[in-house]
């Protein structure tokens, strides 16, 4: 090969190198608001199905989904706000309401019936929707979905997360949590 050729080939890998090396860094590692909302209590948002009890009042007890909204439809005080909030701040905001002219001192008791799903793509036997499970980690929701393909990158994953109302994307490994709401995106390996 003559030297012309031999600088041609070697720019051509370089150029190539640098392309993959790029490539590599357009995700960055979760950034610490991740890992600090897997310690937060627990925040409600659309698709959550919540098991409401109100002390001696079968007929407001029962179970209510919070809508695309991020309300709740609760009877006689209507929609209640929902998303973002914690489960002892609704109880708190019910509670309050039906005191404004329904009950004297309403006793209210939230829980989860069932959270928002955790959608799964990419590189796993069965992309789609899956149901969250308290404790789950990226490593748990790729079983869930069938597991790792032959290609799959199976040291860490991209989750995309809501975190006080932004959309954050970070690099995790299959170790960290999973949150109700959160998309986990397994990449394919590069060799």
């Amino acid at each position: 090969m003559s030297t012309a050729g031999k600088k041609t080939a070697r720019a051509f890998a370089v150029a190539i190198l640098s392309a993959l090396a790029s490539g590599c860094t357009s995700y960055q590692p979760a950034p610490k608001a991740f890992s600090e909302a897997t310690i937060q209590p627990y925040r409600l948002d659309s698709g959550d199905r919540l098991r409401v009890t109100v002390f001696e009042q079968p007929g407001l007890s029962g179970t209510y989904t919070v809508d695309q909204a991020g309300y709740v439809a609760f009877p006689l005080i209507g929609a209640v706000p929902s998303r973002g909030h914690t489960l002892p701040e609704l109880e708190g905001m019910i509670a309050s309401k039906l005191r404004e002219g329904f009950l004297r001192d309403p006793d209210v008791t939230i829980e989860v019936d069932r959270y928002r799903s955790v959608f799964i793509m990419g590189e796993v036997g069965q992309s789609g929707q899956y149901s969250y499970v308290p404790g789950m980690t990226v490593q748990n929701a790729i079983a869930v979905a069938g597991g790792f393909t032959p290609r799959a990158n199976q040291t860490n994953a991209d989750i995309t997360r809501k975190i006080n109302g932004r959309i954050i994307t970070g690099r995790v490994p299959i170790t960290d949590p999973v949150l109700a709401g959160d998309t986990i995106y397994v990449r394919e390996r590069l060799f």
